[in-house]
């Protein structure tokens, strides 16, 4: 989806370093890469230059967003995989290219154990549940008596093997529902093929959808995250909505290339923090339903690990492949 408040690819504060003693080994003096998986105006693109902007001006480098999209987010992410450990080149991704896709292809063209180092969660956002405004189903409870009455149901997702696929996936199982999966390219032509009545209903980012929640055209029945999400506290969880109670909460984390130098990690790291802390970027940040984290590497190491085992059964169970 396309946000008219993007600023242009480059992102530049014209700051000048403090003098540093170590050279390439703290921080390069080259303007930083960005590389997005994910096509501009995407979440992950958002994050990247909400974030990135403030790095710019708290680094002294200008960071430049570079869209390297295809292949569920691989081909940007190996593009972080492939580049030198530098500082030169980092990047953000999401669960999919940097777990889930492994159990989706049958090779991969990276490992994320050895080529990728995990810098940070920067922000998570929830996945909601929504139908069209002219739906019958005003509530997540009418929605679940229709999934127990096996009533045929269409839901679209981003993309086969993407996190709104799978929760759906998972959400149909296990309430027995008869639905057929219409998957798009990108939020977008799902949230259009929502509009137009095409499929009934979808689980996808908050940001993709509440403009049009908020517009009356598309209704938001629940989120699906264990608890209410503090980006919209007046929706219900799934589970509180007498459905299963699925995690599909969406998160971007910053990574970067393995070998690069751990002075490097730190000081992306406690940048990225610092950022997130910033009032101004809170704002942004909420503007767009997205929530700031900034754990620490071995916390997005833990994340990462438990998403992979959530959805390792939803795919074994479904036949989902993408090859």
């Amino acid at each position: 989806m396309k946000l008219p408040w993007l600023r242009p690819v480059l992102l530049f504060a014209g700051l000048t370093v403090a003098s540093a003693h170590a050279g390439s080994q703290e921080w390069p003096r080259t303007p930083v890469k960005v590389v997005v998986p994910f096509d501009a105006g995407s979440t992950p693109d958002v994050a990247a230059r909400v974030v990135g902007d403030r790095l710019a001006a708290r680094l002294g480098q200008p960071f430049v967003v570079e869209n390297k999209s295809g292949a569920a987010g691989n081909i940007g992410t190996d593009t972080v995989a492939k580049a030198e450990g530098d500082g030169k080149t980092i990047g953000v991704s999401i669960a999919g290219p940097l777990g889930v896709n492994a159990l989706l292809f049958r090779t991969m063209p990276y490992d994320v154990e050895k080529d990728i180092e995990l810098v940070s969660i920067a922000v998570s956002q929830p996945s909601v549940l929504v139908v069209g405004a002219k739906s019958s189903t005003t509530d997540a409870k009418q929605l679940a008596a229709l999934m127990a009455q096996k009533t045929r149901l269409s839901f679209a997702s981003i993309g086969a093997g993407s996190i709104s696929h799978l929760a759906m996936a998972a959400l149909v199982a296990q309430t027995g529902a008869d639905a057929v999966h219409v998957p798009y390219r990108g939020s977008g032509a799902a949230v259009t093929a929502l509009l137009s009545g095409d499929v009934d209903m979808a689980l996808l980012p908050a940001a993709a959808v509440m403009p049009h929640v908020k517009a009356g055209k598309l209704r938001a029945l629940a989120v699906a995250s264990p608890e209410r999400s503090p980006s919209l506290p007046d929706l219900p969880t799934l589970g509180e909505s007498g459905l299963p109670d699925i995690k599909g909460d969406a998160w971007i984390g910053f990574i970067a290339p393995a070998k690069t130098p751990a002075a490097v990690i730190k000081k992306l790291h406690d940048g990225i923090v610092q950022v997130l802390a910033e009032p101004e970027v809170k704002e942004k940040l909420r503007l767009q339903y997205m929530d700031p984290v900034g754990n620490s590497p071995e916390a997005f190491r833990q994340v990462l690990a438990a998403d992979v085992k959530r959805w390792k059964p939803v795919v074994d169970k479904n036949k989902i492949t993408l090859d």
